[in-house]
């Protein structure tokens, strides 16, 4: 079972459901660590004070707001407790909206909602109602010390939820000029077909990091005491004749794919190198890692 970052109620009038919500993604990523070059030990970060001149333990720390140059306001635990609003267990709807109205720039983390045992009925219920009429719900939570703004929707196996940035927090866009620019029906028509030419169910399992993959082949390579061959990267040619570039574009798609595809059974060289020493830490101490 997810582990659930927040447990409490939705309501919506006189109804209210219990409820756990966990996260729905996480993101990957291969992470190096800091080592000092002369003897490859793993570099630390202590939490230092330079008034008491030593290192501090976690039990020791306390939050604060600096509200002048170095002239903090003090705070524990439970006073930040004290006020958290009825957010912080209870998320009532606010307001329902449609979904096509929801802009997905305002999108940050998604989550699942779980209905507890005594609020299944009435998660479905919700759930269905707002399915079939196509809307999604607004409602506030409050978690990880701070009250988010949030979207509920239906999902194909159960409800999602979204935290929302707030419109202060969203970025103006930079002007795009578009009134001085001037498009022929022509250009129009063949960039659509270039679009219908590239149109495909949405998959999301046939993407992939590559850069994630290269980073994993070439820690692998370097075990081995090899190195990877360089990863081929486009070549962007500068758009002289935009008719051109489009009609080329389009022709490239309609080519039958074998002319393009590579050998099959080959695979692309890999330059061999002197080993590279495995780095072996000192007995005693814990491996670089």
């Amino acid at each position: 079972m997810a582990t659930s970052v927040w447990k409490g109620h939705i309501t919506f009038g006189l109804i209210s459901i219990p409820v756990r919500i966990s996260a729905a993604a996480r993101g990957e990523r291969i992470s190096f660590n800091q080592l000092h070059k002369e003897c490859h030990s793993r570099l630390k970060q202590p939490l230092f004070c330079p008034v008491c001149n030593r290192n501090v333990e976690r039990s020791e720390i306390v939050k604060g707001y600096e509200h002048e140059k170095d002239q903090y306001v003090l705070f524990s635990e439970e006073e930040l407790d004290k006020i958290e609003p009825p957010s912080a267990h209870v998320m009532e709807i606010l307001e329902f909206v449609k979904l096509d109205e929801l802009d997905p720039l305002y999108f940050d983390s998604s989550y699942y909602i779980t209905p507890e045992d005594a609020g299944a009925k009435a998660y479905q219920l919700l759930m269905k109602a707002m399915e079939e009429s196509g809307y999604a719900a607004i409602a506030k939570l409050t978690m990880h010390q701070r009250e988010h703004i949030v979207i509920i929707r239906p999902g194909k196996k159960g409800m999602t939820l979204h935290t929302m940035f707030y419109s202060n927090e969203i970025r103006a866009a930079e002007a795009v000029p578009g009134d001085k620019v001037e498009l022929k029906d022509q250009e129009k028509k063949l960039a659509e077909q270039l679009i219908q030419s590239l149109a495909a169910p949405f998959e999301p399992q046939k993407y992939r990091d590559e850069y994630m993959e290269n980073v994993r082949g070439m820690i692998d390579a370097k075990l081995k005491g090899q190195e990877v061959t360089q990863a081929a990267q486009p070549h962007m040619a500068p758009v002289i004749d935009l008719m051109e570039a489009l009609k080329k574009s389009l022709a490239e798609k309609q080519a039958p794919a074998a002319s393009s595809a590579a050998p099959v059974g080959k695979k692309p060289p890999t330059r061999a190198l002197q080993p590279v020493p495995v780095v072996q830490k000192k007995a005693g101490k814990k491996a670089a890692g």
